[in-house]
Formats: structure tokens, sequence, C-alpha cells
């Protein structure tokens, strides 16, 4: 069968590192709380570029809750350079998911 285009290969499907904290109130957190959540994005983001394993995307607040975002090619890797800063907020309850492949394969982590 002839080719009329030469289709690039699938790129590996991006993976994730999505953390979650519980926050003082029901709606944003504190000033406090806001600027510890920021501190430690600028952190991560910068030890993940120096790691060179993915880039650390942003955050969420509302309804009493933090959400931080990364992706790269192995949320192994990624969680394994962030965990130090991710632990070392005091906001709890807290966990981690870490997206490998698709939406369907995820773990949980308790921090």
């Amino acid at each position: 069968m002839d080719m009329l285009f030469d289709l690039p290969e699938p790129e590996t499907p991006e993976q994730a590192v999505i953390a979650h904290y519980r926050l003082s109130d029901a709606q944003y957190g504190s000033r406090a709380e806001r600027d510890a959540i920021f501190d430690a994005e600028r952190a991560m983001s910068a030890a993940v570029e120096r790691a060179g394993v993915g880039e650390v995307d942003g955050n969420e607040f509302g309804g009493g809750e933090a959400v931080l975002y990364a992706y790269g090619a192995d949320a192994g890797a990624l969680f394994k350079v962030m965990e130090p800063t991710l632990r070392g907020l005091p906001f709890r309850p807290a966990y981690v998911v870490l997206r490998r492949g698709n939406r369907g394969t995820e773990s949980r982590v308790e921090l």
C-alpha cells in the first residue's frame, strides 16, 4: 500500500503529579496559606526544571482546597523531585495523585 503522508509516531502520553491540600476555610484559605502554596510552587518549579523531569504547571484554589499540577514523561521521577517540598507543606489532610499514561492508571500517595 502506498502512503500519501508520513504520519508522526504517537507521542508518549504525558504523566502527571496532582497534589491536593485542605485549607482552613471553605473557600480559598488564608493569605498565609496561599503564600505558602505559591512559595512551594516556585521552589518545586525550579527543582523540577533543574532535574529536567517535567514542569510545574500551576495551581487551583477553591472549595477549601489548593491543588498543584505538574506534568512530565515519568510521574514517579517527577514526584521524587517534588516530594520533599510537598511533604513540607503543613496543610492536612493532603494527598497526591500520580497519573501514569492515561487517566485509568492512577495511584494515590497520602502526605
